[in-house]
């Protein structure tokens, strides 16, 4: 198959998948999901992965009927029956089925989505251009859920403005990307926000931070803000798909350049990582 798709049990090409109405992902965007890729047929990261998709349903109350041996062997099996083996992989569990209403059954169980289809990694040879955009979310982006319109606004906007990315910002106070992590370097530092509800807790961005420490680059932890940005040796955003991407500007405007080292370091290393772990 070329593409294949999964909803409770039900299998087929994605465009051929049907979807209830009364699933409550239709009226409240009900849900979390969590996205890897696939060399070789070969999943990467996916403990990491599964333990931040467990997570988020925990934290909104979300009753999954799969354990996490068994969704991973599930997503292994679906894997396994497409042809090409360099995929995306997404999976998401919405809250469950029933006519709207904004309360719900507390022994309801979740739908589980699955869709797979033929994607490489962001080619990281090329920096990237990033505008900033107001962080107008609310406080739970600590959870992977399905409620993204102010990141689909933000990339669309990207999108227009001939960037890759958004950085959102609270004030001056830098968060992330819409569907990335952002970081900076300065003075042989990588500088990565704070872990907290302003922030998803990227399975990239830990491996970013493995990669500083296998290598002896020293980082901090803190907040930073927007015009820290600015004055960067180094911009960088990180993604399952982007493993480590450099930035050349910021709203038009040239940033970075000055630790290129430091950056094909990372790159090097990581690109490694992921061909060692997709290997067969």
């Amino acid at each position: 198959m070329k593409t294949l798709g999964y909803y409770n049990g039900e299998y087929g090409e994605i465009e051929d998948m049907k979807i209830p109405m009364t699933d409550r992902v239709c009226s409240f965007g009900d849900g979390v999901y969590d996205v890897t890729y696939a060399r070789n047929h070969r999943i990467f990261t996916l403990d990491e992965h599964m333990d931040r998709f467990f997570s988020s349903a925990q934290l909104l109350d979300i009753r999954l009927a799969f354990d996490k041996d068994g969704l991973k062997k599930l997503l292994q099996d679906m894997v396994d029956k497409v042809d090409e083996g360099n995929l995306v992989i997404c999976w998401q569990a919405t809250r469950g089925t029933q006519i709207r209403c904004h309360t719900y059954d507390d022994d309801m169980t979740a739908n589980i989505w699955i869709t797979i289809r033929p994607c490489e990694i962001v080619d990281m040879s090329q920096k990237v251009d990033l505008i900033t955009v107001e962080d107008t979310r609310f406080l739970h982006c600590n959870i992977k859920t399905l409620n993204l319109i102010p990141s689909v606004m933000a990339s669309q906007l990207a999108m227009k403005s001939g960037a890759h990315e958004a950085i959102f910002h609270r004030g001056d106070r830098v968060t992330e990307c819409a569907h990335s992590n952002v970081h900076i370097i300065k003075n042989g530092v990588l500088i990565t926000p704070p872990p907290d509800c302003y922030i998803l807790k990227g399975v990239a961005r830990d491996n970013l931070i493995k990669a500083c420490n296998a290598l002896s680059i020293p980082v901090r932890v803190e907040p930073f803000f927007v015009q820290d940005v600015f004055e960067a040796d180094e911009v960088v955003i990180t993604s399952s798909g982007s493993l480590c991407l450099q930035a050349g500007k910021v709203d038009g405007i040239s940033v970075g350049g000055r630790a290129e080292d430091i950056i094909k370091r990372l790159q090097a290393y990581l690109l490694d990582q992921f061909m060692r772990a997709t290997d067969v």
